[in-house]
């Protein structure tokens, strides 16, 4: 939970659910409208499904209604069991970890398995036995979780680690955030689906350019191939478990931060002034440490006198103790801290969680509690708090709000986090990562109303956070509110991978409000016990909105509630949208072209065809397609399905020019340029090196260009290969370099730059190939050491140079100007001033229209589906944007067709689509 609502490191894949592709959707008809949703179910309907089939794998995810005996230790008896019903989930107890193994009072015991391929753990696959009853009548109950079959990637690395932790620094975009990043190596990791793709992961932590804040990525590379698979911000910048690992984290226990030490109570001030008790430890020196042992293995709480939020996360720095006192009685600083509040408030949430659920604190094993309070952020106050992996960290708030650690509610939720942790281990990214919102969300305000007895009938029980303002009402005050209604047709906020790791906080409402109902419906207590199973007893890291609905239901079931009782659990997920087909019902303008995209790379389009990259449909590399734009069908596979990462594809409606990256056919690593007909043919390799590497592909007519970068010399150059003529270099002068090629009509466009003396000169620069030179540049001079203005995305449209162009740090609005391709001036198309600017995409032309994405980083008024990247389109002589498409979800990675036409890839409906309109619409 932070205050502050802002967008994540952008992810590089581009598909909902980690981008994870375990099923591979073609479809070719139309989304214009909402279609009806299902039928209502009879009334005498069994809401818990008794068979849910998993999703690109031939194990089920849920078997319910089971009851077989299971003789012996509940480890063995569940090992036991999925051996002697092979046909039935189809899975291989030779592939599982030493499971662990929860069991509660009432009986159930929940031996969780984690994945394994070849001894390497597999992202997201944890399968679950659950068992009643004690050694002699054992029984199973039920079954599920996710188990991927057909995993036949390799699991020994050809490329070196040392490689691959360079290509996962490689991941921060900033240069001067890139050279002060840093990559924790976490081991090999088997990403799913199909014949699933080993990688390495590491956590890349490093600091936000503008913001100054600490930024935090889990990114996987392929160990065979030496490319990025996966990329997703993470759930805290220290992050001790990466949803794959069994191992459960812990902290500098209590104990050992205070030897010697003997319970003794006192008190303190809290940050409104009142006096209160506290659970402390006497030392041997005969002071006295803020430090409870009498709660499981201890909780300990420090002050970080404002420190930076960087600097405590993971381990504390050496020789850090707990709040110290010479006696029972604490100073007035350990309340304005925020200490004693956090003290009290971990007591709180670790009481709730044994009295009412048996669970002895937050890993449930009774591991120390920690708490730092009193820390900065980049030191400016912090108005945040956050449960990074090991510990809560709560921020010192600013001028209008307390620090953190005052709100109750938002201490259940941190630590509620760290609970999920050490349980289902949601990812962090997409509805999965909403589900950890959700229930953090959900228990952090359960603690609140239950220890302070709030009914729930007080509109401030479904609030969370609404204690922290110094000034304000309560409701203005709140983070979150679960109450709010919100349903998934209506209110699904669509959100590309890199804002908010695709709307895990935009979203969780629409979950945590079912769940809140249910609590408000049902007895609390049989609420409270309802999801806790639910999440220690059948969620897994991967599971969405749908899952979790299936997973409340089930745990319904195991508790007892009877029918009626489920169908109001049921009713209230209906109420949110959450059913099985519920994207299907989101409206949209476009044409569907392509579902469930996971390719690293956007499409391309031309002459009335796509090209674009997905996961092959065996989950080994990406595979490029292509199809109509106008008549949506069953695509057509362009490239091999030989492993390799295929992608950064242009095209001119005739042929395609793209990367592939990964091993060639003689074994070495490299990066080749390949070319085909968009009709079929042979492949061509037009470039291959191990040493070079090709970028920005682009084709004209038949004519390829693409720039060419030797790593050894730092050199560019420009590599073109004309329809029957020998392929030739154009290389640019001494000390100049291009980043970016635009190419049509036989010209090419780029933005050069060097250094002329004490001058630092970005040029938007045509050359023709009829003439064979440079004939139009038109340099922007900075002098050395001052900030310079941004020039990016070239585009040849209508004879002319396009381009973006902001001022330096990037402090306004971005102009889009045109200059005239035989030198004679530019023009301004947009002034950076205009309502409706681009912002950081690529422009994409026709001879007629520009089109780019208008969007923000903070949206005044909070995110939401209006606040997201939206596509507008201009002429390219200048002229007032129109909205190009009223879909409600981000729309980015634009690809000009011809005429008015263009392709995206757009997060509407809670994955990521490849969709396509003719003209724009011109208002909504």
């Amino acid at each position: 939970m932070h205050q502050r609502s802002r967008p994540t490191a952008k992810a590089l894949g581009t598909g909902a659910a980690l981008g994870l592709a375990l099923a591979l959707t073609f479809t070719g008809s139309p989304a214009l409208a909402a279609p009806p949703g299902p039928s209502a179910p009879a009334a005498d309907a069994d809401p818990v499904p008794g068979l849910v089939a998993g999703e690109g794998t031939a194990a089920p995810q849920l078997v319910t209604g089971l009851f077989e005996a299971a003789p012996g230790s509940p480890a063995e008896a569940a090992r036991a069991h999925l051996a002697a019903h092979a046909d039935r989930y189809r899975v291989d107890p030779a592939q599982l970890a030493e499971p662990e193994v929860e069991q509660t009072a009432d009986g159930l015991s929940t031996v969780r398995f984690q994945q394994l391929h070849g001894g390497v753990p597999v992202l997201g696959g944890q399968y679950l036995v659950r068992l009643v009853g004690g050694d002699a009548d054992r029984r199973v109950e039920s079954v599920g979780g996710k188990y991927f079959t057909g995993l036949t990637a390799p699991t020994a690395p050809t490329v070196p680690t040392a490689t691959l932790h360079r290509l996962a620094l490689g991941t921060v975009a900033d240069p001067v955030a890139r050279a002060a990043a840093t990559a924790e190596d976490r081991g090999p990791v088997v990403l799913p689906g199909g014949k699933g793709r080993l990688t390495r992961h590491f956590t890349v932590r490093s600091t936000d350019p503008v913001t100054g804040d600490p930024q935090a990525r889990e990114v996987y590379v392929d160990a065979t191939l030496g490319v990025v698979a996966l990329a997703h911000g993470a759930r805290f910048p220290y992050q001790a478990d990466d949803g794959a690992s069994t191992a459960t984290a812990t902290a500098t226990g209590a104990r050992a931060a205070a030897p010697g030490g003997e319970p003794a109570t006192g008190t303190a001030p809290d940050l409104h002034g009142s006096t209160v008790p506290v659970d402390i430890a006497r030392q041997p020196d005969g002071g006295y440490r803020l430090v409870d042992l009498t709660r499981g293995g201890g909780i300990a709480t420090y002050d970080g006198e404002g420190r930076d939020f960087w600097s405590v996360s993971g381990q504390l720095p050496e020789g850090t103790l707990p709040v110290g006192s010479p006696s029972p009685a604490f100073p007035a600083a350990t309340g304005t801290s925020g200490a004693t509040d956090a003290h009290r408030n971990a007591a709180a949430v670790y009481d709730f969680y044994r009295d009412r659920l048996g669970r002895d604190g937050i890993d449930g094993k009774g591991g120390p509690i920690v708490s730092v309070t009193n820390v900065s952020m980049d030191g400016k106050p912090y108005p945040g708090a956050g449960w990074d992996g090991r510990k809560m960290i709560y921020g010192n708030g600013d001028a209008t709000h307390f620090p953190f650690s005052a709100s109750l509610d938002v201490a259940g939720h941190e630590m509620t986090h760290g609970v999920v942790q050490s349980s289902a281990r949601l990812v962090y990214t997409g509805q999965s990562g909403a589900l950890d919102e959700a229930v953090a969300d959900y228990f952090g305000s359960a603690v609140d109303v239950t220890t302070r007895g709030i009914a729930m009938s007080d509109p401030r029980a479904a609030l969370l956070g609404d204690t922290l303002c110094r000034t304000g009402t309560p409701e203005a005050c709140a983070n979150r509110r679960m109450d709010d209604r919100r349903t998934t047709v209506d209110d699904y906020i669509g959100a590309a991978p890199g804002l908010d790791n695709a709307g895990v906080h935009l979203n969780s409402t629409i979950f945590s409000g079912a769940l809140w109902d249910i609590r408000r419906t049902l007895d609390p207590l049989t609420a409270d016990r309802l999801v806790y199973r639910a999440i220690t007893a059948y969620l897994t890291p991967l599971d969405d909105f749908v899952d979790g609905r299936n997973a409340v239901l089930a745990a319904g079931r195991s508790l007892g509630l009877g029918r009626a009782e489920l169908r109001t659990v049921a009713a209230a997920f209906d109420d949110h949208g959450i059913r099985a087909g519920w994207q299907s019902r989101i409206g949209a303008d476009s044409r569907l072209l392509l579902s469930d995209i996971a390719a690293p790379t956007g499409p391309a389009a031309g002459g009335g065809h796509w090209v674009m990259g997905n996961t092959d449909p065996s989950g080994d590399g990406t595979v490029l397609y292509t199809g109509s734009v106008a008549t949506p069908g069953t695509p057509t596979r362009l490239s091999e399905e030989d492993g390799r990462i295929h992608g950064w594809a242009a095209t001119d409606g005739t042929s395609a020019a793209w990367l592939a990256i990964g091993l060639n056919d003689t074994g070495t690593g490299s990066t080749d340029v390949l070319t085909r007909s968009l009709t079929g043919g042979p492949i061509r390799t037009l470039f291959s090196s191990s040493t070079e590497s090709p970028a920005s592909v682009r084709i004209s007519g038949g004519d390829i260009a693409f720039l060419v970068i030797d790593h050894a010399t730092g050199r560019t150059r420009i590599h073109l290969v004309r329809s029957g003529a020998a392929p030739v270099d154009l290389p640019l002068p001494e000390g100049h370099d291009v980043e970016s090629l635009a190419f049509r009509g036989g010209l090419l466009g780029w933005i050069e730059t060097w250094t002329d003396g004490d001058t630092t000169v970005q040029a938007p620069t045509v050359y023709s190939l009829a003439a064979g030179r440079v004939t139009a540049q038109y340099p922007v001079r900075t002098p050395n050491g001052a900030e310079q203005p941004y020039l990016a995305s070239p585009v040849l449209a209508g004879g002319r140079l396009l381009w973006r162009q902001a001022p330096p740090n990037r402090s306004g609005g971005v102009a889009l100007r045109s200059g005239a391709a035989d030198g004679s001036g530019v023009t301004e198309l947009l002034s950076d001033s205009a309502p409706v600017t681009p912002t950081d995409s690529e422009l994409t032309a026709t001879d007629q229209v520009v089109t780019f994405a208008h969007g923000t980083d903070r949206p005044s008024g909070g995110w939401s589906n209006a606040a997201l990247p939206k596509l507008y389109q201009l002429p390219v002589t200048g002229g007032a944007p129109e909205r190009f498409s009223c879909n409600r979800g981000s729309q980015f990675s634009a690809a000009a067709d011809e005429g008015k036409r263009v392709v995206w890839l757009d997060a509407t409906r809670g994955r990521t689509d490849l969709v396509a309109r003719n003209r724009p619409t011109g208002g909504c």
